[in-house]
């Protein structure tokens, strides 16, 4: 179980970082790096079933419909990328309170960071294609809010970062589609148990492909590799955890997880080698012009990543140790890195190394700390990374395939280790050797150097016992490529090709760092005709520009052009339905009765005289005669739960409705002939359609089977009677959870576009006013009235909702005659006015308690699961269930959409004689009434 505890504990920790941050501060980062630390030695302590060959697993039932599980599973490969989370982010959230700054707030960050890790431990644990799909979706989205968190200057990067890896996830979905309908199973366990029956299917190629490219958006692999030196907008910390230890090796666990799947196709192998070493050499290239420090090591954790894509490529055994020893070193390093080159900022106020010089007089331990990585990074024995590179020299000396194909392959890597070593040297020199161009520095405080010393040490320390980490590395290898192996991981092999090819790196590398101003020069000499970045902003840019000519129709202020091309696709799809002919019974199951006729009389009447009306309050009040004769409608064929909701629905609408007409014309402009003909016939056209399908396709059947089954195992299953209510709460709670969610951005969105305005005071005792002088005094009797039905009005609401699982009502319709109350208890005004319920916390609350039931649904299977029980008091058993919970939440949201919408479009109302409240305004009204 420690597996869904490491989840639970992190999305609770992110969950209570604003709270901790109120009230540690900048601090708060230590107990959030302790929580960290803590599952990570949780989860190594099942290092033992590992060892042995075991693995860890939880299950759940998630939707056994379609066969999906909410499956996690510990083995080598998981358990190498959770470390690295675990381990890495604990560093960085140590390292953050003494980076960030004293007196802002920090609680976004840490909940945010918090919530990324969560992501990326259930990503690299995931066992099941769709919950794998969900956390790596989770990671794209938590990343983006952290890089958007750098300010004004990070909303493009942000957006470009956001949209690259989109666009992987929705080639990661498609691929998840493709291999479930191959292997018939979402279970990763099972598919890979046997790979032929993907590798051999039609779908082969396309799958290949889509996974290529989920990885490449994720990995920043050319033609993707521009989103990650952009993403250096964000703070340090977020760059060091995110884009040098995880987010970025995403795309290596997703290669590495699924290699075996194609690991005997050539195309697979030379896709995955060409790019990763392009990429690793254009990567190291551009690292070796960057003057800025953090860039540096932006286009040095492209190169990187490219090399270790081509290691996953190779598909051996020996390349696939070396990748996972590489992944694993490449964290130490350059999180390591990335940490000193934050506090070289926080200390020097500078990144570019033009500016820096000599720094290691005046800060030696970070001197020494940013040495020891850099020699990691360059392949320096005996640090970790020198047995790394050479563990990848040799496997790709064996690459499969025609002779000459390993030794291309090694010397490319040669190639792009060379300029690895020269930039390495340019990190350290350019910061720290030289004369001091900056004395007034200080050694920073050991809490801010120790998180980038631990794995700066370890870099040292595990090269030199590097054996210790060969059963890691084997158990990795083995559950990836399914086969037992045993890399002998050693810091000496003796002299060998992979040495010698070590020895020319070296010489590679100090003869571009001798030579290092010629060889600026010339790569800032030749500059590409385009940047990644930019041909990414032309095609934003021209997509933005086609959406707006697409959507142009949309943003019109007439009601035709939002009704046209909808009225015209159902007629034309309504017309070939009665071309057609569908087959029908010759006689209605059930006959009209004169009430029905006569309600449709009323209704004719009343749309007629609605079509005629010039003024808008009529308008109004026919529109309601027609809402409520729909809704006594629906009680005479039997529906009072629809009947009720039509009714409050009207009853609202006429509120809402009163209140928007306050800000308009009390009569209709004037509408030219050639338009009203034409809405004419639109409409007489729809009803003739409507009539005719209506007429043949109502009440010519009996109940569907869906129906059937509602009606006939409802109770059994959910303990309600109510079928209306149980299908809204239970059967189909996603869709209402949906619907309600809807209903919370529509609040929220009201609340956020209508501003207001203070007007000034008008006079109601001019002459031109012909309104009573004393409107608040003709006001009292309706205020005492109102106050006097509110308390009738709430016990209602609670009626209702007690009893929607039974009988009519429910949330929805509870909230409906609450929201009745509020209105007639608010809208008159005054100093007898209550005091106003907050709206926001309402809709929050509402949704989050919503969110909450659906997750204790799990614990018995499934994501909204309705779990039942009795409270006993006394002699008298209470039926429980969480549907009553999830109702309660619809009831908040509702209310608190209402009461927005009265709270928002009811400013203006007179509140004490000669004063208005302020009313709203659209933005962009310049503060103007429409």
């Amino acid at each position: 179980m420690i597996l869904p505890i490491a989840l639970a504990v992190l999305a609770i920790t992110a969950a209570a970082a604003p709270a901790i941050t109120a009230r540690l501060g900048r601090n708060a980062g230590y107990p959030i790096a302790a929580i960290f630390l803590i599952l990570a030695l949780l989860i190594a302590a099942e290092t033992g079933d590992l060892a042995d060959g075991g693995s860890v697993s939880t299950a759940w039932d998630w939707m056994p419909t379609i066969g999906v599980s909410f499956r996690l599973h510990l083995d080598g490969l998981s358990f190498l990328f959770a470390m690295l989370v675990l381990g890495v982010g604990s560093l960085i959230m140590a390292y953050s309170p003494r980076y960030l700054k004293v007196n802002e707030r920090h609680g976004r960050f840490y909940a945010l960071l918090t919530l990324f890790a969560m992501s990326m431990l259930g990503l690299v644990l995931a066992r099941d294609l769709v919950l794998l799909f969900i956390f790596w979706e989770a990671t794209t989205l938590s990343s983006f809010l952290l890089i958007g968190g750098g300010g004004i200057k990070a909303v493009r990067p942000a957006t470009r970062a956001f949209v690259v890896t989109v666009i992987g996830g929705l080639a990661l979905l498609g691929a998840i589609v493709l291999i479930s309908i191959t292997a018939g199973t979402t279970n990763i366990s099972e598919i890979m148990a046997d790979p032929a029956v993907v590798s051999e299917s039609p779908y082969a190629p396309a799958i290949a492909v889509l996974l290529l490219l989920a990885a490449f958006t994720k990995s920043a692999q050319l033609p993707f590799h521009f989103w990650l030196p952009d993403a250096m907008v964000a703070i340090t910390p977020v760059s060091a955890y995110l884009h040098a230890a995880t987010l970025v090796k995403g795309g290596i666990y997703l290669l590495m997880r699924f290699s075996p799947l194609f690991s005997d196709s050539g195309m697979w192998r030379v896709t995955l080698m060409t790019v990763g070493l392009t990429t690793a050499i254009v990567g190291a290239l551009f690292a070796l012009k960057q003057h800025d420090l953090k860039a540096l090591l932006a286009y040095s954790t492209v190169s990187q990543l490219g090399f270790l894509i081509a290691l996953v490529g190779a598909g051996t055994p020996a390349a696939l140790a070396a990748a996972a020893l590489h992944t694993f070193a490449h964290a130490l390093f350059k999180a390591t890195l990335f940490m000193l080159v934050g506090i070289i900022d926080r200390e020097a106020g500078s990144r570019d190394v033009r500016e820096l010089g000599g720094l290691r007089r005046v800060m030696p331990i970070t001197a020494t700390l940013t040495g020891l990585a850099a020699m990691s990074m360059a392949g320096i024995p005996p640090f970790i990374g020198f047995v790394s590179k050479e563990e990848a020299f040799s496997a790709l000396l064996d690459t499969p395939g025609p002779a000459w194909a390993g030794w291309v392959a090694a010397l490319a890597a040669v190639a792009a280790a060379g300029l690895t070593f020269a930039y390495g040297f340019r990190i350290f020199y350019g910061a720290f050797a030289g004369p001091t161009t900056q004395r007034r520095l200080y050694e920073p405080s050991k809490a801010f150097l120790t998180p980038a010393a631990i794995p700066a040490a370890l870099g040292l320390i595990l090269g030199l016992t590097v054996g210790v980490l060969t059963p890691m590395v084997n158990r990795t290898v083995q559950d990836t490529v399914m086969t037992e192996t045993d890399a002998s991981l050693s810091l000496w092999h003796g002299f060998s090709a992979p040495l010698a090819l070590s020895a020319t790196t070296f010489a590679m590398g100090l003869l571009l760092f001798f030579y290092r101003y010629p060889v600026d020069r010339l790569l800032h000499r030749h500059r590409l005709p385009i940047t990644g970045a930019g041909a990414f902003d032309s095609i934003y840019d021209a997509c933005l520009r086609l959406g707006a000519w697409v959507g142009r129709p949309a943003r019109a202020s007439s009601i035709g052009a939002h009704l046209g091309w909808p009225i015209a696709g159902l007629l034309a799809l309504g017309i070939v339905g009665l071309l057609r002919w569908p087959d029908v019974a010759a006689e209605p199951v059930s006959r009209s009765r004169p009430e029905d006729w006569a309600v449709v009389a009323i209704l004719a009447l009343a749309v007629l005289a609605l079509c005629l009306t010039k003024t808008r309050l009529t308008a109004i009040v026919l529109l309601g005669v027609v809402g409520f004769m729909v809704g006594i409608w629906f009680l005479i064929a039997g529906a009072p739960d629809l009947a009720l909701t039509q009714l409050l629905v009207e009853i609202l609408t006429v509120v809402v409705a009163v209140l928007v007409l306050r800000h308009l014309p009390p009569v209709f402009q004037h509408v030219r002939r050639t338009r009203r003909t034409l809405a004419a016939i639109a409409a007489v056209t729809s009803g003739l359609v409507a009539g005719a399908a209506t007429f043949l396709l109502t009440g010519r059947r009996e109940q569907s089977p869906a129906a059937q089954y509602l009606m006939r195992e409802a109770e059994n299953d959910t303990g309600g009677r109510n079928v209306v209510n149980t299908v809204l709460v239970d059967f189909r709670a996603l869709d209402t959870l949906g619907e309600v969610t809807v209903l919370a951005i529509a609040g929220l969105g009201l609340m956020s576009l209508l501003r207001y305005t203070a007007p000034p005071p008008t006079d109601l005792s001019n002459a031109g006013n012909v309104a009573p002088p004393d409107r608040l005094g003709n006001m009292v009797i309706f205020q005492f009235t109102a106050r006097l039905l509110f308390p009738g009005t709430m016990a209602i609401t609670v009626y209702l909702l007690l009893r929607g699982h039974y009988e009519p009502g429910g949330g929805f319709i509870a909230a409906l005659v609450a929201a009745v109350g509020f209105a007639v208890l608010q809208l008159p005004g005054g100093p007898m006015q209550p005091p106003r319920i907050p709206a926001l916390p309402l809709i929050r609350g509402g949704l989050a308690l919503s969110v909450i039931v659906g997750v204790w649904g799990l614990v018995d299977g499934s994501f909204l699961r309705p779990l039942s029980g009795y409270l006993t008091i006394g002699n008298l058993d209470i039926s429980m269930t969480s549907s009553l919970l999830f109702d309660v939440g619809i009831l908040m949201i509702v209310l608190g959409m209402s009461l927005a919408a009265f709270e928002r479009l009811g400013r203006g109302i007179v509140t004490e004689v000669g004063q208005t409240a302020p009313e709203p305004v659209l933005q962009g009204q310049g503060g103007d009434r429409r």
